[in-house]
């Protein structure tokens, strides 16, 4: 379980930041930047850590929470399709960090970023490997960076209801794969992701 030494052995502000997003086929990359001006209290510790160890419905308890902690500082940040496209997705991961530490509202004097490959930031960073199971700051980010995507993600669906988004939130489940066989790629897809490349490259050839 995540706890708060990282954070604590520092002082100052300390900030958590993780993305979601990378690997799949369909949709943005978000990323979290969290940090708290006190330490967090018990109740709310005890419903965090790495969003992808937790139930969709204690996912939404923590995000709830953290939401609504006056003594949680939250910053939210997205790279679109077209900038994976332009960039690669590792840098766009980077540039979605930077957004959603931009809007963090303060600067923090360090910040823990899950992962080991360090994004360009404009304050100190300590990489923290599976950081979303050690830092509660990061183990944050990672809530209401998932949270985030798959809201967005489920609202895509409603317009591209054929790929089961709303459930897959854009991996290449059998499902999402189904649906490019029966309805195609739309401009939400990555077009340098290698199925939708395939996919587009086969059109191509055969008309």
């Amino acid at each position: 379980m995540p706890d708060y030494a990282l954070e604590a052995a520092h002082g100052g502000l300390v900030v958590g930041i993780d993305e979601v997003g990378r690997g799949p086929l369909a949709g943005p990359v978000v990323a979290s930047a969290v940090a708290f001006t006190a330490p967090p209290s018990e109740t709310l510790s005890a419903l965090l850590d790495d969003s992808k160890k937790l139930t969709a419905r204690r996912r939404m308890l923590a995000y709830e929470a953290l939401m609504a902690d006056e003594q949680a500082l939250i910053g939210i940040g997205a790279a679109s399709v077209l900038e994976i496209e332009q960039i690669n997705i590792a840098q766009a991961c980077y540039l979605a960090m930077r957004r959603a530490l931009s809007r963090l509202g303060r600067m923090p004097d360090l910040a823990l970023v899950d992962g080991k490959h360090a994004p360009k930031l404009p304050c100190p960073i300590k990489m923290v490997i599976g950081g979303d199971g050690i830092s509660l700051s990061i183990a944050a980010a990672s809530i209401i960076a998932k949270v985030t995507r798959d809201r967005l993600m489920a609202r895509l669906a409603m317009r591209h209801d054929a790929y089961g988004w709303e459930r897959n939130a854009g991996y290449g489940t059998a499902a999402h794969m189904q649906g490019l066989k029966l309805r195609g790629v739309t401009p939400h897809h990555r077009r340098g992701f290698a199925p939708i490349r395939n996919m587009i490259e086969a059109e191509a050839h055969a008309a």
